[in-house]
């Protein structure tokens, strides 16, 4: 599709709404081939349409979407080659599982994609029997997709894209529904992509996971808009900011005449800060 050296997605200004309600505004970033992202921010901030943005479901009112060195368009997904080029390189896990799983069997969900992007048959079987076996859901294999617990539908979900063995992974909200078992296996996962040198974009608002997913952060504020970006380490140290990004939540309270704030991630990890 490109030359090996284009990055994986370059995104230029690009701004999106919904009903004339801004989703993301002025919204630029480089994703280099290989690269870790997490991207943070709020619900409602624009991490998922940004993501279904870069898995060409959705396209721009303003700017520019480019993935490989194309400008990612619907007139250029509405080429059959080019289509099947990208399709086989990026797999998108949606936060709910229930809108990606279709088929009346876990089985029939997770060789769907491979099939129809033309794959031999024996090759999709071998890729569907090893992404169930790495995520073991094997027993899985004859249930309705719509039976499973949230957990489970979650592998399932990720088993589907898994089968694909895609260059770029964009993964909304990935740890969403699972028990904390399950979380650690999907962080080894995604570790094991890593070696692989797999591109893994995930948006997220769990702080607890951002070091072990990503290089790089992204974050957004409540306007749409990409408020910072950095290392792991500095962004999460940078507390004023996550306050701001509504990230964690300060906390007030009083000892004797003094007022203490503390700083509260919004999800299980607790931290406190006190400021005199």
């Amino acid at each position: 599709m490109s030359p090996n050296n284009s990055p994986t997605f370059e995104i230029n200004k690009i701004t999106f709404s919904y009903n004339n309600q801004i989703a993301l505004k002025d919204v630029s970033l480089t994703v280099p081939q290989g690269e870790r992202i997490a991207i943070l921010g709020a619900n409602g901030s624009g991490k998922s349409t940004l993501l279904k943005i870069l898995d060409g479901l959705y396209f721009p009112q303003q700017g520019q979407v480019c993935a490989f060195g194309n400008e990612l368009t619907e007139q250029f997904l509405q080429d059959e080659t080019q289509a099947f080029n990208f399709r086989r390189r990026v797999g998108l896990v949606f936060q709910d599982p229930d809108v990606q799983l279709f088929s009346p069997t876990v089985w029939d969900e997770v060789t769907f994609a491979p099939l129809h992007l033309g794959l031999p048959r024996a090759e999709v079987i071998d890729r569907s029997e090893w992404a169930m076996d790495l995520l073991g859901i094997t027993k899985l294999r004859d249930r309705a997709p719509h039976r499973l617990s949230g957990g489970e539908k979650k592998k399932v979900a990720l088993a589907s894209v898994l089968s694909l063995r895609p260059d770029v992974w964009l993964l909304d909200e990935p740890t969403a529904a699972l028990d904390p078992r399950s979380q650690s296996r999907l962080l080894d996962f995604i570790g094991e992509l890593r070696k692989e040198g797999k591109t893994i974009i995930t948006a997220t608002h769990d702080l607890d996971i951002v070091e072990e997913i990503a290089d790089r952060v992204v974050m957004f504020c409540e306007e749409h808009e990409i408020s910072g970006e950095g290392r792991p380490h500095d962004v999460l140290s940078d507390y004023a900011r996550l306050v701001e990004c509504n990230l964690i939540h300060e906390h007030r309270h009083k000892h004797d005449a003094t007022e203490h704030v503390h700083h509260h991630l919004h999800p299980s990890s607790h931290e406190h800060r006190h400021e005199g």
